[in-house]
């Protein structure tokens, strides 16, 4: 998992759009990096609208959002849509982009052991480095968390 001071892994992927983009694009402004499990789930719907609800304190702040996850475009179209969110969502399918930032690591759940996308934040700075990691995010107050940390 990279670390403060650390390059962030630079990527290539799709969006919900079905843009290709890489993290290279967004040099020059803040981008807050967020890793959620799965679309349309209680805790990642909470998370996402939170950040979209705040998206004009993140503008201000020169700052970008994307989401991540192992869903397709599909998935994050109709995700998106749903609850009219105004960032670009990355589909990660591959899991290239979990691994190369190690949030795609083992997890428990009621006794079950299965490896999946551990909820985690980068905000990565306008030269390409990790400003600040929020590894294992509880969902409430993160996008605060986030903005204050900005």
């Amino acid at each position: 998992m990279p670390q403060p001071g650390d390059p962030a892994p630079d990527f290539t992927a799709t969006t919900d759009a079905g843009d290709r983009v890489s993290l290279s694009n967004f040099r020059g402004k803040k981008v807050v990096l967020y890793f959620y499990p799965k679309d349309d789930t209680p805790g990642c719907t909470k998370e996402a609208c939170a950040f979209r609800d705040d998206i004009a304190a993140f503008d201000a702040k020169n700052a970008i959002v994307l989401g991540v996850s192992t869903d397709g475009e599909a998935s994050h179209r109709r995700f998106k849509q749903k609850h009219a969110l105004s960032f670009p969502l990355i589909a990660d399918e591959d899991k290239a982009v979990v691994q190369a930032y190690g949030v795609w690591r083992e997890k428990k759940n009621y006794g079950r052991v299965y490896m999946g996308t551990v909820r985690s934040t980068f905000i990565i700075d306008e030269q390409g480095a990790v400003a600040r990691v929020f590894d294992n995010v509880k969902v409430n107050g993160h996008a605060q968390a986030v903005l204050d940390a900005l």
